[in-house]
Parts: C-alpha cells; structure tokens; sequence
C-alpha cells in the first residue's frame, strides 16, 4: 500500500487512478510515498524520508524543490500539455482585448451608471475605443511546444498570417503544426515583423527577461505582447517603460504583480490560463497516472529531474536505480547484479542532464541485500526493488 498526500484539492478523476486496494490518498498522511499538488509551495516543507516522487497537477514547477529532491532521489513530475487548449483560449481572448480595447470599453460603460441619456453617451464616446481586427495582421510565436502549436494553428484559422520560432521544436510538434503557419528565421525577427507576439516558452536562465530594453528596442511600434507562460519572461520596467512611450500598444499577462497594475496599456489578467474544470481535471488525471506508473512499475514520464524511462513492466523482479549520469555506474551495477548469480533478462538506461535512471529486470526473485549493495555504488542516488 503505497500513501499519496494530497497538499490542494485534487480533482476525484485524478484520485480515481489510484485504486483504494493499492493506494492510501489523504490531505494528512505524515509518512507519504508521494505528493499531488497543483500550487502548494513545498520549499520549506521538511522532506519526508521515504517520498519517492512528487506529481505536480499543472507545466511549472517553481513551487518545488527540483533540484533538491533529485539529490535525494525524488523524482518530480508535470502535466505538460494537460490545460493546453485552455491556456490557447485565453490567448485568443487575449488577442481581442488588446486590439480592441474591450476591457476599457466596459469599463468606461460603467463608469456612466446614474447618468442620463447612456445610449446617446456611448455612441458619442465609443470612438475612442476602436482597435484593429486582428485578421490579416502577423503574429509571432515564440516557442512552439503544446500551447504555442495550438495557438499558431487556431490563428493561422483566424486569418492571422503566423510566423513561430522554436530553436528546440520537437518533431511530434513540427508535425502538429498547421501547413499555413510560417518558420521564422529567429527571435529577432518575430519581434522586428509581428504587430503581435506571444510568448509559450519555460522559465529557465536563458529566458528569463527575455523581453527586455534591448528586445523591445527592435520591435514595430505599437506592438501588442502577450504572456500566458511566465512573468519572469517580460522585465517588467522595460515593459511599462515601452507601453507609457506607446512603443508598445499594448501588454498582457496572466502574471500581474504591483509593479503592472493602474498602467494604461497593461492587461492584467489574475492568472486564469489553466482555470476550466477541463484543464484541472486533465491535469489531475495527468499526475495521477504518472505518480503510479512510477510507483508500480518504475516507468517515469514527463519528470523535470530524471529522464523519462518508459517500459512494459512483467512479473519479472525489477531494480530500479536513480543515479548520477556519470562513467562505469551501468557497468559496477550491472557487475554486481551478476556477482549474485543472477541473469539480466532486460535493462534500459537513459539519461537527462547530470541525473541518470537505470531499470533491470531480472530472473531472480530472492534479492535480499542487493538494494545495499547497489547503494554502494559510486554515483548511485537511490534504488527501489518492484
């Protein structure tokens, strides 16, 4: 029996993947094997000795330790994909009330309540709300995995003539994208081309403030961007500083902070990317299965530490081992396996960044004493036997 904490609301299709004759799911569980959530911030949460594994119901992952828990063994996975077409939507919404100034416009209709005449009032003053349609006009994506391709397909289909760049796209992803959609040659120039621009990519060192002084001193006038991934992507200072000098028309963010609020051209939106009914459940149902695939079977997919390890599992013993991606580890564990006699029936190793997992099957199945063994292994993390 293996005990999931739950640190928010899961949704009950994510609960039900973890059947009740092989998992204990509870918000209180001292002692667990692993943990679902969705924003819970676990940096300061004291690690539990035996969590194995960490399911998070959404893509980021700034709420987790990551790097931490992979020195201990844990591995950490995301949903990527799950709440895709609801973050596309907003992005299409978002598209709209940046060009047509919608927000101001119902704003400014409200702010006439008690007044006389209204109808007369908002078809003198509506004139100061007008904005550009959106069809026929270049928009830039930058970043093309599952929300970017989505929202590159559902443009091109608006009449938006789309232009994507991606230096890491995936083949799954090149072959998802719409014939119409347009390969641009690099960031630059999205950013000198495209009267929009959306950004669908991860949070790491190489794009955070991406869209800074120096970008925005290459954009069109009057640009309009668009940040559904990370706040962190856009310098907020350069930002306001280019939307007040109207070198961008317009910002909006679904990662509003203090800095962004009561500025004229910035959209603040709370947040709102993955918020459907939809997208929680796929999210949760996403986690869910990862968590026990990884716990029964060993398999790992969509893990930010370790390397993603998929394989048919069989009544076979399997040795499970996290390590250090570094020479002869394979090699020492695979000596000390047949020290004990016993025959390899299948093995699989893979690798990502300075983590490795290695997974043996084996014929035997009296292993006492191999996990320590196998611990001693220069390099080696931790192993499981399943």
């Amino acid at each position: 029996m293996y005990n999931i904490l739950t640190l928010n609301k899961i949704a009950d299709c994510g609960a039900d993947q973890l059947s009740a004759d092989m998992f204990r799911v509870s918000s209180d569980e001292n002692a667990p094997d692993a943990i679902l959530l969705r924003s819970a911030d676990i940096h300061s949460y004291e690690t539990p000795a035996g969590l194995l594994a960490v399911g998070r119901a959404g893509a980021g992952v700034n709420n987790i330790p990551v790097d931490k828990y992979a020195e201990k063994g844990i591995v950490v996975f995301n949903t990527p994909g799950a709440n895709a077409n609801a973050v596309k939507e907003l992005v299409i919404a978002a598209l709209m009330l940046s060009s047509r100034k919608i927000d101001a416009g119902i704003n400014w209709v409200q702010s006439l309540a008690g007044q006389s005449g209204v109808a007369k009032l908002i078809e003198a003053g509506k004139g100061q709300f007008a904005g550009p349609e959106i069809s026929g006009k270049k928009l830039g994506v930058i970043g093309l995995g599952a929300v970017g391709v989505l929202v590159a397909n559902a443009c091109n289909s608006l009449g938006m003539e789309v232009y994507g760049f991606d230096p890491f796209l995936s083949v799954d992803a090149a072959w998802r994208l719409s014939r119409g959609v347009h390969k641009a040659l690099g960031v630059d120039a999205i950013l000198a081309e495209c009267d929009y621009i959306t950004i669908h990519v991860p949070l790491n060192a190489e794009t955070r403030g991406m869209i800074n002084t120096d970008a925005l001193a290459k954009v069109k006038s009057g640009v309009r961007i668009l940040n559904f991934s990370r706040g962190e992507l856009v310098d907020n200072a350069a930002i306001k500083d280019a939307v007040q000098t109207g070198i961008v028309g317009c910002y909006l963010t679904d990662f509003p902070n203090e800095e962004l609020l009561g500025v004229d051209g910035i959209i603040p939106i709370p947040h709102l990317g993955a918020s459907t009914p939809e997208s929680e459940d796929n999210c949760a149902v996403m986690a869910a299965e990862e968590i026990r695939e990884y716990l029964l079977c060993g398999a790992i997919k969509n893990s930010v530490n370790f390397p993603d390890c998929d394989l048919p599992y069989t009544d076979k013993k399997r040795l499970c081992v996290l390590h250090k991606n570094i020479p002869h580890v394979v090699a020492r564990l695979t000596a000390e396996v047949a020290d004990r006699g016993v025959n390899i029936d299948y093995m699989i190793n893979r690798s990502k960044g300075v983590n490795a997992y290695t997974v043996i099957d084996v014929d035997e199945n009296e292993l006492i004493g191999i996990e320590d063994k196998l611990h001693r292994v220069e390099g080696v993390i931790r192993v499981r036997v399943i």
